[in-house]
């Protein structure tokens, strides 16, 4: 498999149960946060403020999608992440479970919102 040129390719290179669950966090990431762009970054699609800045990443594995925010947004929903596995800024989500899709709004919500008000950049 090819490395992918376009945000596109990404998604496309993908088979299901991965497909499904990646065009479903790509949906809920283009609703929650419509004023971005999206671009490869590190070979992933990130969803990219006007300013320039990167807000969130979403990227995908064998078993599991990843959605990489910043740290503190991550943070943010500790409680509320208790049953997922996650890292420094990234949830994990297996494609053999339901996405949580409030749960990643709220989120890109609270993303959206340090980076506007708080001047949080990317890590």
């Amino acid at each position: 498999m090819s490395k992918p040129k376009t945000v596109d390719e990404f998604f496309e290179q993908f088979h299901d149960p991965a497909r499904s669950t990646l065009n479903q966090l790509r949906a809920i990431a283009d609703q929650a946060a419509p004023d971005t762009h999206t671009a490869l970054k590190w070979g992933s699609p990130a969803w990219i403020h006007a300013s320039g800045t990167i807000l969130f990443i979403v990227d995908g594995f064998k078993h599991h999608a990843n959605v990489v925010f910043t740290p503190s947004t991550r943070q943010a929903f500790d409680d509320e992440l208790a049953t997922f596995q996650t890292g420094k800024g990234s949830v994990k989500i297996p494609y053999t479970e339901t996405v949580p899709c409030h749960l990643l709004q709220r989120m890109v919500a609270y993303r959206i919102r340090e980076h506007e008000q708080d001047g949080v950049l990317w890590m």
